[in-house]
Order: C-alpha cells, then sequence, then structure tokens
C-alpha cells in the first residue's frame, strides 16, 4: 500500500456517511484496494444503496510535482462530462473539503455497476476486447469535445498555459526534477531530453484548442456489465491538453480497434513526434511514482524503463 492511502476506521466512516446522507444508515463498508493513490471504500445502507466513499491523503507526502489537488481535479472533471451527458460517470452525491470528521478531503459518489475491465479481461473473448476497446476510442472522441480557455492541469488553476508545448515542457521538466530528487536512474540526462523537445517545438503549434483529457484511462479505470462499458472512474488527473495525452495512445496500449473508434488509425510525422513525446511524460512519470509513494519494490519501474528508452531512441531520430 502506497503512502498517500488515508485509511479511516470504520467508525469514523460512518461518521462521514452520516453527514452527507442524514437520513440513511450505514450497514457496512470495505475497503476497495485496486487504486494505488487515495483510499476508497464501497458503502452500504440499510435502505440497500450503495456509495463509494473516496478520501485524499492528509498531506503532500508521496505526491510528485504534476499531481496538484487531484481530489478537486476529480470532481471538477466527472461534473464536467456529467453535464455533458456525453460519456457514463458517477454521480458526485457529497463533496467535503472541510477536514473536521476526517484529515483529507472525501466525497461520496455513485457505485456505478459492474467490475473493472482490468479485473475480468480474462473472462472475455477476443471479440468482446474489440469491440470494448471499439467503445472506449469512441469515448475518447467524445471527450475532444468538452473544450477549455487554456492548457493546464484541473487541478491548479493557478497554471494556465496559452499553447500545448509550454504546457508539455512544463510537465516533463516537473518530473525529470521529481526523477532527479530521487536519484532514479532514467538512462539520460534531464538537459539532454529537455532539449530535445525545445528542438521539437513546432510539432505542437497545430493543437490550438484544449480539450478535456482523462489521461489514465487503462482498464482498471473502465467499469463494464454484461459486456458494455458502464461509466468510467478516477480523474484525478484529468487536464485540458490534447487527447493523445491519455494512455490508451501509448506504445504499450495503442491498439487498432481503439484507434478505430477514435477515428484515427494513420498518424503523421508531427502527431508521431507528439505521441513519443507523451510516452516519454507517462513513462518517466511511472518510473518516478515508486520512489514517492513507497512501494515494496522496483517492478514498475523495471516494467516500464524498456519502454522509456523505446520511445526516447525514435525520439532521438526525429528531425
Amino acid at each position: 500500500m502506497g503512502i498517500t492511502k488515508n485509511i479511516q476506521s470504520e467508525a469514523n466512516i460512518y461518521r462521514m456517511a452520516k453527514k452527507a446522507f442524514p437520513q440513511k444508515e450505514m450497514v457496512s463498508c470495505k475497503e476497495l484496494t485496486e487504486g494505488m493513490c487515495n483510499a476508497a471504500y464501497l458503502v452500504q445502507f440499510s435502505d440497500g444503496s450503495r456509495s463509494v466513499l473516496k478520501i485524499a491523503s492528509e498531506n503532500e507526502e508521496g505526491f510528485m510535482s504534476n499531481e496538484v489537488n487531484l481530489m478537486d481535479a476529480e470532481v471538477k472533471a466527472m461534473r464536467l462530462v456529467q453535464e455533458s451527458g456525453l460519456v457514463k460517470v458517477a454521480d458526485v452525491q457529497y463533496y467535503d473539503t472541510s477536514k473536521t470528521l476526517c484529515s483529507g478531503k472525501y466525497f461520496f459518489m455513485e457505485a456505478l455497476e459492474g467490475q473493472s475491465y482490468f479485473s475480468i479481461g480474462k473472462q472475455l473473448t477476443e471479440e468482446d476486447k474489440a469491440r470494448l476497446n471499439f467503445e472506449v476510442g469512441q469515448i475518447e472522441k467524445k471527450l475532444t469535445t468538452i473544450c477549455g480557455q487554456s492548457f493546464g492541469l484541473l487541478g491548479d488553476e493557478s497554471r494556465r498555459y496559452d499553447n500545448l508545448f509550454d504546457f508539455v515542457y512544463q510537465l516533463i521538466s516537473n518530473v525529470l526534477s521529481d526523477a532527479q530528487i530521487k536519484d532514479i536512474v532514467i538512462g539520460a540526462a534531464a538537459e539532454e531530453i529537455l532539449s530535445q523537445l525545445e528542438a521539437h517545438r513546432k510539432v505542437f503549434d497545430c493543437v490550438k484548442q484544449p480539450t478535456l483529457v482523462h489521461w489514465d484511462m487503462w482498464e482498471g479505470n473502465i467499469f463494464i456489465k454484461d459486456k458494455q462499458i458502464a461509466g468510467v472512474i478516477d480523474w484525478e488527473r484529468a487536464m485540458w491538453g490534447e487527447a493523445f495525452l491519455d494512455d490508451r495512445f501509448r506504445r504499450h496500449t495503442r491498439n487498432q480497434d481503439f484507434l478505430k473508434g477514435f477515428g484515427k488509425t494513420f498518424f503523421t510525422q508531427e502527431e508521431m513526434c507528439r505521441l513519443h513525446w507523451y510516452d516519454v511524460l507517462l513513462y518517466l512519470t511511472m518510473m518516478t511514482e515508486g520512489a514517492y509513494r513507497g512501494y515494496e519494490d522496483d517492478g514498475l519501474y523495471r516494467w516500464v524503463k524498456p519502454l522509456f528508452e523505446a520511445s526516447w531512441s525514435e525520439l532521438q531520430e526525429m528531425q
């Protein structure tokens, strides 16, 4: 378990539930352990209804520089998507930022029916997966119609960017600084990476309109019921950026069924260059986060480092 999880006693969860739902009576709660950052619980009430309680960390320990006001970002993103009516997300039922009953912010949300795509993947046929991946691509495309005024993290209102390059440059600079603080072996100098990014500045110029990006739409954040997508969870890393920033476009996840659903099966050289830079951003983050979260082993680092090396190698060859 990472050090960012703000675990609460059942008695305190009862008090939190009573504040949020004064007319209801909590009868049980169960910790949900799939997430790596925030603590989460499935809360059952005497009337048969259920809610999910998500609790933020009590401080900034264990967080990286690009992880800013994650719970605020998540609630804001979920409300934006729900208002759009384009994608199914859980209803935010109650959000408490007072830190009176709990040392961290928390919110209750609708408990989506079904299970995560990741947890039931082995039960699905290849045909099922192809259809679901196509639908995920359609969801990603729908998000591009939710537009912002400037680029930036949803949770960081103080920093907004007029162009995509400056935003991406800041994100990568931040994670490189985080890696340096923890002595993470990247295999390339930070100055070299940033210099190469600067050389590719022009490939970002064509992206003028910031759109909502989930950023972490891997299978664990997609709920499936009766082999249909029932909703998308974990919007805490949402940003105003370019759709290609999302996890589904990374070299280890990108597949033709998803791309067909998104409506993009061919990429120009400039687009491939951006895709590789977004690879670098994610893989550097994954290589580094274990040192901040306090993971028990370096398995994530060892798995992702070859992916970073592949994208970085291709970027060095691009003019």
